[in-house]
């Protein structure tokens, strides 16, 4: 049980960081094809218009980026977090369906007594809330958006 869920975070990990790497290259590939379409449209547009106009044309342009960029940002987060809590959901429902776990709790209750493990198991219960809660609380945090 313990191993499955050592080998989910291990590919979990390595996930993680071969999709950034390959975030970070596509992000500089991004802006240097940006930068150069953008240079493009200004001398284009400052032949035709003038300065002025070139200049608001190259900040539109990157601007237009910007929220593209975003939006992905975005999208991305809300499905890495959907699948968070999808496999979370299934791994305390295959950690309670595993008859090696239902047996060792049953000899737990069996060498400990009944008598013995109530309060035991008051204050794991407790214990479990308060890191449920501070989880959770943990996670509205990063939620909310940093307001200038």
């Amino acid at each position: 049980m313990f191993q499955r869920m050592i080998d989910d975070f291990k590919e979990s990990t390595g996930t993680a960081m071969r999709l950034t790497s390959l975030a970070a290259a596509v992000a500089m590939a991004l802006f240097v094809t940006t930068s150069f379409l953008c240079a493009a449209a200004f001398i284009f547009v400052l032949r035709k218009y003038g300065p002025v106009e070139a200049c608001l044309t190259g900040a539109g342009i990157f601007f237009v980026v910007t929220l593209i960029a975003a939006g992905c940002y975005m999208v991305r987060k809300n499905q890495v977090k959907a699948r968070a809590a999808e496999t979370a959901k299934s791994a305390v429902h295959s950690a309670l369906a595993d008859p090696m776990l239902v047996a060792a709790g049953l000899q737990v209750v069996r060498a400990i007594g009944i008598k013995r493990l109530i309060p035991i198991l008051a204050v794991g219960g407790l214990a479990l809330g308060l890191m449920a809660a501070r989880s959770s609380a943990g996670a509205s945090d990063d939620d909310e958006e940093p307001k200038a």
